[in-house]
């Protein structure tokens, strides 16, 4: 599998509800995310920032380029603009990271 790294941003007092509306994840979502191969995906918050680190696996075939096509990731999107650093498509701005250093 393919570790991968990403950061975005939460508006500024807005992670009360950042984390409930992912504590209710929607089901039909979540079958999206692991049918496109991806795995193991966590997300982390850095309260003085705002910044949120995303952390996930992805399988060997995934299909998670796809997933911007995709109406129940586009409506997650929508959904999430009010409390998130966006894009015009509602998409959330990201950033890639690069693996400097892994361990097992």
């Amino acid at each position: 599998m393919r570790r991968c790294a990403f950061t975005m941003r939460i508006k500024p007092d807005c992670e009360l509800e950042y984390r409930k509306r992912h504590d209710a994840i929607w089901a039909e979502l979540s079958r999206l995310l692991h049918d496109a191969g991806i795995r193991d995906y966590s997300i982390y918050l850095d309260k003085n920032t705002g910044t949120l680190f995303a952390f996930q696996k992805l399988t060997e075939n995934n299909t998670n380029a796809d997933l911007p096509n995709h109406p129940v990731m586009q409506k997650w999107w929508a959904y999430m603009a009010d409390i998130m650093e966006t894009n015009p498509d509602h998409s959330p701005t990201t950033s890639p990271l690069e693996e400097v250093f892994h361990t097992d």
